[in-house]
């Protein structure tokens, strides 16, 4: 009888082993998804800036142009 609950007790242990693999190995493909979502969100801002400064030169350029010389 107490050699069944030992490998019952062993079994449940090296589920919990592959299970804390598989989590351990899960959480690093999150860290680095997050990752490329923080890069891919600085790329997209840096973007925006660049597409903002552009409009706000032509803009400028616009009303240069508007003015009575």
């Amino acid at each position: 009888m107490a050699d069944k609950q030992l490998q019952a007790l062993e079994q449940k242990i090296d589920e919990l082993i592959a299970l804390c693999h598989d989590l351990n190995r899960e959480n690093r493909a999150l860290h680095a998804a997050g990752a490329d979502w923080r890069r891919e969100r600085q790329d997209l801002i840096k973007k925006n800036e660049m597409a903002r400064a552009k409009v706000a030169a032509m803009l400028d350029r616009l009303r240069t142009m508007e003015r009575p010389t």
